[in-house]
């Protein structure tokens, strides 16, 4: 079996041993090649060309974002390329692409979670070699995001308005050599809750056969639950998101502190059930709905900061990939 192991050096939970210890065992299971990223996109462009070249598996050390750049590369090979998937493998299309293997290196590692692995890269990789032992796979659903000319698939999580407005501004911190701690991201957004617009809701969400819903502030789209840890505990907007379902969404029409504080206290304290409230819409299991917005919104995806948009459409991608785990 081939393998392509991409890591990312400045993976915020990983160290040289770390790195070392891995590559080792890996290499004692699999023929392995190993790659560094250097720069943003470069998961994507070494996960096209394991794709292109052959290579029965692609590992990923890294966080949340790397795993993103690397399953898109699988994927989608031609960046930004916005035609639907094709392959052979009809009945399958996870198929006809290298199946992908995750040891978290990030500081939430929420697919890696999601999928049931320990957070500890020495011992996912553990549960790793176990699973290449075994050959046991797990095929997974993913979201598809697209907006003007441009796709992008999400492995959990997106969103516009309030929640992508902090992730851009933990990434600004990031820029400045801040770790982004789970710590981070909440006092940032106590700090940016603030200073948010919380009068003029911007967005509106339709889709087919699903009935127009105006006013929306923030919205959360999700592939599977949980959508976020805060250290170890999962937080749970959409408890019905799975791999093996469509998408999930949650939206907020109001941003008050009453409301808010309501819906925060909901998602930390009930895993299984869902919020309930006459300011909140709710989807389930959707294939494809469009958010639309008056004026641009930020926009996130798998907790990457993607500009600010006015028109996202969000897509289900049934079986669209093998993961061994």
């Amino acid at each position: 079996m081939r393998a392509m192991l991409l890591v990312n050096p400045k993976a915020t939970t990983t160290n040289a041993r770390t790195r070392d210890v891995l590559i080792r065992a890996l290499g004692a299971a699999v023929r392995l090649a190993v790659e560094e990223t250097r720069y943003r996109g470069h998961a994507a462009a070494l996960a096209a060309t394991a794709r292109a070249k052959g290579y029965d598996v692609v590992a990923v050390l890294g966080g949340d974002g790397t795993i993103n750049e690397t399953v898109n590369g699988l994927l989608n090979p031609v960046n930004g390329d916005a035609t639907p998937l094709r392959n052979e493998h009809t009945d399958d299309p996870s198929a006809g692409r290298p199946a992908l293997v995750v040891i978290p290196g990030g500081s939430a590692n929420v697919f890696a979670r999601a999928l049931g692995l320990p957070n500890d890269p020495t011992e996912s990789t553990g549960v790793v070699l176990e699973a290449l032992r075994e050959g046991r796979r797990r095929t997974v659903g993913l979201g598809q995001a697209l907006w003007e000319d441009q796709s992008r698939y999400f492995t959990f999580c997106s969103g516009m308005g309030y929640d992508a407005e902090v992730v851009r501004a933990v990434e600004g911190l990031r820029g400045t050599g801040r770790k982004a701690t789970p710590a981070r991201y909440v006092n940032t957004a106590l700090r940016h809750y603030l200073a948010t617009d919380k009068r003029h809701p911007a967005m509106t969400v339709t889709g087919p056969g699903i009935p127009a819903a105006r006013g929306v502030f923030m919205a959360i789209i999700s592939n599977t639950s949980p959508w976020t840890y805060v250290g170890s505990k999962p937080v749970r907007p959409t408890p019905w998101a799975s791999f093996e379902t469509g998408l999930d969404l949650l939206g907020l029409r109001r941003m008050g502190p009453m409301t808010l504080a309501g819906v925060i206290r909901h998602i930390l304290t009930e895993s299984d059930i869902l919020p309930s409230g006459r300011n909140l819409v709710q989807l389930h299991d959707e294939a494809e709905f469009t958010l639309t917005a008056e004026r641009p919104v930020a926009f996130q995806l798998d907790g990457d900061y993607l500009g600010e948009r006015e028109s996202v459409t969000f897509r289900s991608t049934p079986n669209a990939l093998q993961v061994l785990v």
